[in-house]
């Protein structure tokens, strides 16, 4: 996992699958707005508690993390780090990435 001098998770850039795009158009305006918001947090504090930011254990290459986006924590992200740069992989509810991440 990419670190800072402090031993914090460091995110200098995110690109975007072509699947995640996707399903982020679909998303309602609301929940694209949130969305934005949870990006703009990773980027500047990808430790912060708000997006419950976890390594899932059993995807392995690539190595598979996820944040939350709402406070009631029914959507997720899911994304592969390379070095400093996050790519996002796909946007859903908290069942659908749990399941295919």
């Amino acid at each position: 996992m990419p670190q800072g001098s402090r031993g914090n998770l460091v995110i200098e850039a995110i690109s975007f699958s072509d699947r995640f795009k996707a399903e982020y158009k679909k998303l309602s305006p609301e929940l694209q707005d949130q969305v934005d918001q949870a990006l703009r947090l990773l980027r500047e504090n990808p430790a912060s508690r708000k997006l419950r930011f976890e390594r899932l254990t059993d995807y392995r290459n690539p190595t598979i993390y996820t944040i939350h986006v709402t406070a009631n924590h029914s959507h997720k992200i899911s994304m592969a780090i390379n070095g400093r740069i996050a790519t996002l992989r796909r946007i859903g509810t908290h069942k659908e990435i749990d399941r295919k991440p």
